[in-house]
């Protein structure tokens, strides 16, 4: 009898010892998996104007402005213009300097922002000490890219500033109801794939240029929806104009004649829409601070340029 009591108690003790290493090899292999990266949540740019800014994107654009965050002593830190439930330009009153870079970060929707940060740890990537609970309730963290671009990624939470808005701000009178891609400058595209296609598992699905031996603009979808990342190679001039132009993003659009059309209504004279050299219809639009705004149709009505268009 007492040596089976010393064997249960020897079992017993070896289970608890072993647990936590137990825990914590599931715990690692949790850390090891990437989550989900379903899609461009904002991109977040600099103004030094921000009347024109709300006239812009409220007046031309359509879209409204559901929310603002504020500094503690009262005034504006950033707000929000929603173009649907899951994704928003945010504007911050930022622009100090007029060579100063109107694009402030860009943020990617994540099913599980801890994951991935504990993810991103693991493969060599300078993260936060932790995710915390941002002032509109959802969990984000922030890493930079190798040429320091500023990357968010946001999980949106239950009772957060978003979700308690899900359904509402939701005009007719938005030009478009999604952001299909964000673009910005890259010099390095081997170091920017490493970390965007490698590390993070975006994928390749179209690359052109200005003549066809050429590679200007490469697109990388995210790996878990179907909006995209767009590298802007080849820049050779660093004015505020050539960089508002390569630093964008675009919204889709079922007619850029129409969208043509509607901002011309509203007080703008831009430039007639065009097929670009992806085949597909586009008409650019730019902010006050000069940050272009692509209206996009989905789907090309010529043969791309270039490369393949992967489906």
């Amino acid at each position: 009898m007492k040596l089976a009591y010393s064997f249960l108690l020897a079992f017993l003790l070896a289970g608890i010892l072993l647990q936590p290493s137990a825990l914590s090899a599931a715990d690692a292999a949790k850390a090891a998996t990437r989550p989900p990266i379903v899609g461009v949540a904002h991109i977040a740019l600099n103004t030094d104007d921000m009347a024109a800014a709300r006239k812009f994107y409220t007046g031309i654009l359509g879209f409204q402005e559901p929310f603002t965050q504020n500094k503690p002593d009262g005034t504006l830190m950033w707000t929000y213009f929603k173009v649907n439930d899951h994704q928003y330009v945010e504007i911050f009153p930022e622009l100090k300097a007029p060579d100063q870079l109107r694009l402030n970060h860009i943020c990617f929707e994540t099913t599980d922002a801890k994951q991935l940060r504990d993810y991103l740890a693991s493969q060599g990537v300078t993260v936060p000490e932790k995710v915390n609970t941002g002032l509109d309730g959802n969990l984000s963290f922030v890493v930079h890219d190798p040429e320091n671009h500023e990357i968010e990624f946001v999980q949106y939470l239950p009772g957060s500033l978003h979700s308690k808005n899900f359904g509402k701000f939701l005009p007719d009178t938005r030009i478009s109801t999604h952001i299909i891609h964000v673009g910005f400058v890259v010099k390095d595209r081997a170091a920017e794939d490493h970390f965007f296609k490698d590390i993070l598992g975006f994928k390749f699905f179209w690359q052109g240029g200005m003549t066809d031996t050429r590679a200007d603009w490469i697109d990388m979808r995210v790996p878990d929806g179907t909006d995209w990342l767009e590298y802007m190679m080849n820049l050779n001039d660093e004015s505020v104009h050539t960089l508002g132009v390569m630093n964008h993003f675009a919204l889709g659009v079922p007619s850029t004649q129409a969208g043509y059309d509607t901002v011309v209504s509203r007080g703008m004279n831009p430039a007639k829409p065009k097929i670009g050299r992806d085949g597909k219809w586009q008409l650019n639009l730019y902010d006050p601070n000069l940050t272009r705004v692509e209206l996009m149709e989905p789907k090309p009505v010529q043969t791309p340029c270039c490369s393949p268009m992967l489906p």
